[in-house]
């Protein structure tokens, strides 16, 4: 992961991007590239492009990676501090095999 984030900042500093790089600008991008990547599944959700999924998926990934560097948080560290809150909201005993939101666990 760290490689990774070293050679995303790298390439945008090379380009001077970073300048653009708001963390508004990069929240919008986010949400754009999901929804292109949503745009994958438009149609037919059985019969899509695993190549452009992938594309799509890396574009999100990028966009959120470059967010953490802008905000100078570890990617690995807040995605596994918040897969912890989640599992106590979520414990398997009442969450396996259901959908059921966590406030409307009985």
């Amino acid at each position: 992961m760290e490689e990774l984030i070293k050679q995303i900042d790298r390439f945008n500093k090379e380009r001077d991007w970073d300048q653009f790089y708001s963390p508004e600008n990069l929240a919008k991008s986010i949400s754009i590239e999901a929804g292109e990547l949503l745009e994958c599944f438009q149609w037919n959700s059985d019969k899509y492009n695993k190549e452009e999924v992938c594309e799509e998926l890396a574009d999100v990934f990028n966009y959120c990676i470059q967010m953490a560097i802008k905000l100078n948080v570890n990617p690995e560290e807040i995605v596994l501090k918040k897969l912890e809150k989640t599992r106590r909201k979520y414990p398997v005993e009442k969450a396996k095999g259901v959908s059921t939101k966590y406030n409307k666990f009985k």
